[in-house]
């Protein structure tokens, strides 16, 4: 049975010259072990914009600078539906550091394809891909 109301996620394509920072999920998390685009839930009383700031603080310490829309995915996992609002972060200040305990690394366009993805961040891949190539 299908869920109804996906979960509305803000996601932040953070890259560095020709690199994006991935990170990769908890295992007790839904889709954990699997790599990911860092963000987080957009709360009720936020605008997109102000969650992505608020969860790469959270999460990376990245204070974000500039951001603009990418793309947007909604994706069904049968237990779970999300809907991924996804940004680039072109600029962005702070010392990166996994406030979670997560992995993270930054990538290039050929490593980003090698990684292990949860299936709704596969359009996000191939986005980010054309991005860093140029």
């Amino acid at each position: 049975m299908a869920v109804v109301n996906p979960v509305h996620v803000a996601v932040g394509v953070i890259t560095r010259g020709d690199c994006v920072l991935v990170s990769r999920r908890a295992d007790h998390q839904h889709q954990g072990g699997l790599w990911e685009f860092p963000g987080g839930k957009v709360e009720a009383h936020e605008d997109v914009r102000t969650a992505l700031a608020r969860e790469l603080k959270e999460e990376l310490n990245v204070t974000v600078e500039s951001a603009e829309p990418m793309l947007e995915v909604v994706h069904d996992y049968g237990d779970k539906a999300v809907r991924l609002d996804i940004w680039h972060v072109a600029t962005h200040t702070g010392e990166i550091r996994a406030n979670e305990g997560q992995p993270w690394q930054w990538v290039d366009a050929e490593q980003l394809q090698t990684l292990e993805f949860p299936a709704a961040n596969e359009p996000i891949v191939a986005a980010t891909v054309a991005l860093l190539v140029g």
